[in-house]
């Protein structure tokens, strides 16, 4: 029987159909299910334009299309057309196929009318409200038309939906006890409302004048998940009427895509030791030197330690954690490497990126990595010495860039939020800091925030502080805790341990 799960992102490897930590997921469950001969098959949208990627004009960020290679579209195959309705217009759809073991990937684009291709241009770029609709409208049709015609309702045994964007599949096609809802962040652009006027156009129901998808997809599933044990008790708070059907599967990664090859190997035969741990650091921390090198060509590390905050610039990761930090400690002994990108529209994301833009062009122990992706990502998880992972507690569902770190024997600095808390012993495979709320707080608008952040910030900077002069002084005493994190996490962390508990528990 064929498991199927929808996702409006997924980074598969080379390809940018992808915006952020959802799609990398969906991805890392994709190659696993593969390995481990599932029958799985994930709906998604081939993304022409990939996500956003950024040059600058002196420190202003400025937004600029991804490219996909010939090579990675060369990976492809294309399968045959199909109409669906859209706006009262027939759409045509091409289904992209990628395949990995027993896995297959199935994204589609619209090909015409030209106002439906712009749906397919560019992922969590829209132009309007109506545009974000159409967007998922045409992912739930399309995933709607192949099952019925090309895989048959008959041989589905599950439909993940991957976030409530994709909860309007159950109005494309009905199948009672089948669907389940993932729920993969708290924040607000995870739970769109659409006006029911669209809703009622293109799916030929009227629900209410204003239709939550969260809502809509909670109110026709037995069963939903959420990502960490921590967001287990926020989200039931959040909607406490579907508490029941509400329960978890914290997130992993693919550990064959995510840790170093001669670490993994060390790790399956059970030969892992400080000597050769130290080697492939010593090789991912030169990895890292040649990356930020082709930055800032006069950097080297020497010896002293690399801090890396890589990850989406968005308010509640709280980047300026860290940018506050290197301007209050401008002779600290650290090199600190920042990675990200904002949303495009993100007013918050997109002075995050020129405060790092500032701090690259001013500092010498500072570079900021402003076209992060896939491959980035490894080298700097990788290479680092020390990871930060800092987002308001209660915001992040659950992480994972720690985990790729930690199977790197890179440990991490964490607020604690999402599953580092399940993962990080404080002192022993890693360090945590901050409060951990136990209530869902309004970062843009609820005045405890400030209160909680500045709290927060102390303690964070108390510790980097202290890290930083124990890598310096004790460095065996920081080794220790790196190695602790390599032996403690990749059993924890692999996501066969979650598809195992979606699928067979």
């Amino acid at each position: 029987m064929v498991i199927v799960s929808a996702t409006p992102e997924i980074a598969l490897e080379e390809l940018y159909t992808y915006a952020g930590g959802l799609g990398v997921l969906e991805g890392d469950k994709f190659y696993a299910a593969g390995r481990m001969g599932l029958e799985y098959v994930v709906f998604s949208i081939m993304y022409r334009r990939g996500y956003v990627d950024y040059v600058f004009d002196g420190e202003t960020p400025v937004p600029i299309p991804q490219k996909h290679s010939l090579s990675a579209l060369r990976k492809l195959l294309i399968d045959e057309e199909f109409g669906i309705s859209l706006r009262g217009e027939e759409v045509i759809i091409r289904p992209w196929i990628y395949r990995s073991g027993s896995a297959t990937a199935i994204l589609f684009e619209a090909v015409c009318p030209k106002w439906a291709r712009a749906l397919t241009e560019q992922a969590y770029v829209n132009t309007g409200i109506e545009d974000q609709f159409l967007r998922y409208s045409l992912l739930a049709k399309a995933t709607a038309h192949y099952i019925r015609e090309r895989i048959g309702v008959e041989n589905i045994s599950i439909i993940d939906l991957q976030e409530p964007h994709t909860s309007l599949i159950i109005l494309a096609l009905p199948l009672e006890n089948r669907y389940r809802l993932i729920i993969h962040t708290p924040g607000p652009w995870g739970h769109p409302v659409f006006p029911g006027s669209l809703v009622s156009r293109e799916f030929g129901a009227y629900i209410s004048n204003s239709v939550k998808l969260t809502e809509l997809a909670l109110s026709n599933v037995n069963k939903a998940f959420v990502v960490s044990a921590k967001q287990h008790s926020l989200v039931k708070q959040l909607f406490s009427t579907h508490a029941g059907k509400i329960s978890y599967v914290t997130n992993g990664i693919d550990l064959n895509r995510w840790m170093h090859p001669k670490l993994l190997k060390a790790f399956m035969e059970g030969s892992i030791d400080e000597t050769n741990v130290l080697e492939v650091k010593k090789e991912a921390r030169g990895g890292l030197e040649s990356l930020v090198r082709s930055y800032k060509s006069d950097v080297e590390f020497g010896d002293r330690i690399v801090v890396a905050w890589p990850r989406r610039l968005a308010k509640y990761k709280r980047p300026y954690f860290i940018s506050k930090y290197i301007i209050e400690n401008p002779d600290s002994k650290a090199f600190f490497v920042l990675a990200g990108k904002p949303h495009p529209m993100d007013v918050d994301g997109l002075k995050y990126a020129r405060e790092f833009r500032k701090l690259h062009l001013r500092l010498r122990n500072t570079v900021f990595i402003h076209d992060y992706d896939l491959t980035k990502a490894k080298t700097i998880l990788r290479g680092a010495d020390l990871l930060l992972f800092t987002p308001f507690s209660g915001w992040e569902a659950c992480g994972t860039s720690y985990m790729k770190a930690g199977v790197n024997a890179t440990p991490t600095l964490s607020s604690r939020d999402g599953g580092a808390i399940e993962l990080i012993n404080d002192g022993v495979n890693g360090w945590l800091f901050g409060e951990n709320l136990s209530e869902f707080i309004d970062i843009y608008n609820d005045p405890r925030a400030a209160k909680i952040d500045e709290l927060d910030y102390g303690e964070f900077s108390n510790k980097l502080t202290k890290l930083i002069e124990i890598y310096d002084s004790d460095r065996w005493k920081f080794i220790e805790i790196a190695i602790n994190a390599l032996k403690t996490f990749p059993l924890r962390v692999d996501i066969v341990n979650a598809l195992k508990s979606y699928y067979f528990e």
